[in-house]
């Protein structure tokens, strides 16, 4: 099946970075996406003679590759659990106001949902993602229960898709540079749009670029959007070597502003 969308009959342009820039895998994306993330849709099979799927808004946490819920038995989805084990959790990116939310990440994982009996990683993954629960934790009529992913769908906006390999999706990391992503994208955006400008000349093929920001970052590089005669365009460009922090992200952008800059000057 198609994982990309089709852009109509005319001849594609050519991306303005090569399309083998090392990049997160969309296993790490959806990783990344969920470990990020506390909530997200729990999809249940009613208990109407048609069972139609319901959706419920749930909080969660990871224990290893898997979400656990610290769900009561009196919610309708507890009880669709019990009857019938099928489930599926989405969680989507968050949308900033005015923004495109089809152009966000999203992930569906798939699965059987079972209680848990005295699991005591699960109630520290989710302790540790809701300090909030810990006054219910204990109340009777609530208890820990697990998703055991057996599909994972990734959307990571247009034309970027696809069913993850549920081992890649178990072996998995959350990219270490997300949790401070939004700042330096913010940063860098606000103080050093020039640099950006920089990039985008000397290392893709725009080398007529009019302006640039930056739209993403990962331990890999980052990703910029590039405004071009022709209209805005995407592109990638890769560090030298992958990143664990924001302190190394900063040297690592100084040192490729560096280079661009050099390389404008010959």
């Amino acid at each position: 099946m198609p994982t990309e969308h089709g852009r109509g009959s005319g001849p594609a342009e050519a991306p303005l970075t090569p399309p083998d820039t090392p990049a997160p895998s969309h296993a790490e994306r959806a990783h990344t996406l969920v470990a990020g993330r506390g909530v997200g849709t729990l999809g249940t099979l009613s208990l109407d003679p048609a069972g139609y799927p319901y959706g419920s808004f749930v909080t969660f946490a990871l224990d290893g590759p898997d979400p656990v819920f610290l769900i009561s038995r009196l919610a309708a989805h507890t009880q669709h659990l019990e009857a019938d084990p099928r489930a599926s959790l989405l969680v989507a990116e968050e949308v900033a106001p005015g923004a495109d939310p089809l152009a966000a990440g999203r992930v569906t994982l798939v699965g059987p949902c079972a209680r848990l009996e005295e699991d005591a990683s699960a109630r520290e993954a989710f302790l540790a993602a809701h300090a909030n629960a810990a006054y219910y934790v204990d109340f009777t009529d609530f208890a820990f229960w697990k998703l055991r992913v057996e599909a994972v769908r990734y959307i990571g906006g247009y034309g970027r898709m696809s069913w993850v390999d549920v081992e890649g999706w178990r072996a998995a990391e959350p990219d270490p540079i997300a949790p401070h992503a939004a700042g330096i994208v913010q940063h860098m955006n606000e103080d050093h749009a020039d640099a950006l400008v920089a990039y985008a000349r000397a290392f893709t093929r725009a080398t007529d670029a009019e302006a640039a920001t930056m739209a993403g970052i990962d331990r890999f590089g980052f990703e910029l959007s590039v405004a071009t005669p022709k209209g805005p365009r995407p592109a990638r460009l890769a560090f030298d070597a992958p990143i664990a922090s924001p302190t190394e992200a900063r040297k690592a952008l100084v040192a490729l502003v560096k280079k661009a800059r050099a390389a404008l000057e010959t």
